[in-house]
């Protein structure tokens, strides 16, 4: 069972430079798991939302590299709102935490460093399952 309590912000290094700023990410100094997977989501039309499951296995890190949106996670008996606009902050998301993104800005463009390799049997996609596995 997930909680919304391991969920946090990872702050990210920023070096700032009169030419434009510098920010990055190292596993197993600002990544709390081995990095297995990285990918984006961008181009998203106004009033979409993206995600709508949980993971079983697989943790993330979700960064908003561009614009904004928000990060709705539900532990199945709480939820929990994050708004996501600088790219030197990461949402830590541990597995067994209900997720998904809207309010997407235009341009947005969200990076996501995660733990496993893509696996369809990692997803739960049904909220009602979700929250019947997670109930105290």
């Amino acid at each position: 069972m997930g909680s919304l309590g391991k969920v946090r912000q990872i702050n990210l290094p920023k070096i700032l430079d009169e030419r434009g700023n510098l920010s990055f990410l190292e596993q197993d100094k600002h990544v709390p798991f081995k990095i297995e997977r990285t990918y984006w989501i961008y181009d998203v039309p106004g009033g979409e939302v993206r995600g709508g499951h949980s993971y079983y296995k697989n943790e993330e890190i979700i960064i908003a590299l561009s614009g904004s949106f928000d990060v709705v996670l539900n532990d199945g008996i709480n939820e929990k709102i994050f708004s996501l606009n600088r790219s030197y902050y990461g949402l830590y998301v541990p597995n067994g935490i209900w997720r998904h993104m809207e309010n997407f800005s235009t341009n947005a463009l969200g990076f996501i460093v995660a733990s496993r390799k893509y696996s369809a049997s990692d997803y739960e996609r049904h909220f009602e399952e979700f929250c019947a596995i997670n109930k105290i």
